[in-house]
């Protein structure tokens, strides 16, 4: 039996599904997933282990044009997965306005001269029923191997899974094992994954502008032999006006986001927790490259 291992690395547009896409892949949440745009911000991966192969899956931020400040970063993270992935997955969403951004996609997957598998993604929705054929055509025409499914619909979901890993695992490189430790599913650690949930909580929570000028950092995690574990996080947002807003009327807004994100933290850990949660300010953070570092942003050199 043939071996192969490799990095996968997913790609596509704000909002294009890749995380929900991930974590079904996976079979565990870890990538968080919201409706706002450019949710995910540093690299997630995820860990897919069969008999005949690992697949270690990278989620990129969605791909964005930018030149300063953390959409930068953003791009950049997604640029870098490309190179060091041995594979990509170009995750097209056929609810994408404008075509030519999901053409932007498959220029970087071909241009990357990696071996690559397209994921027509987003298949349920009625409205752009004629764009998956389309799509299908462009690119077999190419020499792409193609899927096309949606990872919304709980009847779609295995099968979808399935013909991606299928799809995937003759493009991974041959290996003489697996490259990580086949118990894991995620090289992510607990505190980051903690902060994650919190600021999926926040995203989901809050509205306009707000949730993009927000971060999350976790100031105290104490996991010992005690009741329970002990996280204090800082919400950090950018502007001052926006610290009432994410607290709330009589706090009820801050108090719903720790409830929400605890529950799903006792879920995580197994064990009891207790969450403390304060809301600071750092102007303009996402501009600012000492701020944006301490949050643990790589910036881009000036």
């Amino acid at each position: 039996m043939n071996y192969r291992a490799g990095f996968i690395g997913l790609i596509g547009l704000p909002n294009s599904g890749k995380s929900t896409l991930l974590n079904h892949l996976v079979g565990e949440k870890v990538s968080i997933v919201t409706a706002k745009p450019q949710t995910t911000r540093r690299r997630v991966i995820g860990i897919v282990n069969k008999e005949s192969m690992q697949g270690i899956f990278v989620d990129a931020p969605g791909v964005v044009k930018a030149h300063a400040g953390l959409n930068l970063f953003l791009r950049d993270e997604a640029m870098d997965v490309i190179t060091q992935s041995d594979v990509l997955i170009a995750v097209l969403n056929i609810d994408e306005e404008r075509v030519e951004n999901l053409d932007e996609i498959i220029k970087l997957a071909q241009e990357s001269r990696k071996p690559w598998l397209a994921v027509i993604h987003k298949t349920d929705l009625a409205a752009y029923i004629h764009r998956p054929q389309i799509l299908r055509d462009r690119l077999e025409k190419m020499g792409v191997p193609v899927v096309a499914g949606s990872s919304l619909k709980e009847n779609e979901i295995a099968a979808l899974t399935e013909l991606v890993l299928a799809g995937i695992e003759p493009l991974l490189p041959a290996a003489k094992g697996p490259l990580y430790d086949e118990d894991l599913y995620t090289t992510s650690n607990l505190r980051d994954l903690c902060a994650e949930i919190i600021r999926e909580r926040c995203f989901e929570n809050l509205h306009q502008e707000i949730p993009f000028g927000l971060a999350v950092k976790i100031v105290r995690f104490v996991e010992d032999d005690g009741p329970a574990v002990q996280i204090a996080a800082e919400i950090i947002v950018a502007k001052e006006n926006h610290q009432p807003i994410v607290i709330g009327r009589d706090a009820q807004l801050i108090k719903k986001i720790g409830t929400e994100a605890r529950k799903e933290i006792v879920n995580l850990l197994g064990r009891k927790v207790f969450l403390d949660l304060k809301v600071a300010t750092k102007k303009n953070w996402q501009k600012n490259p000492l701020f944006m570092k301490d949050l643990g942003y790589v910036v881009h050199p000036a």
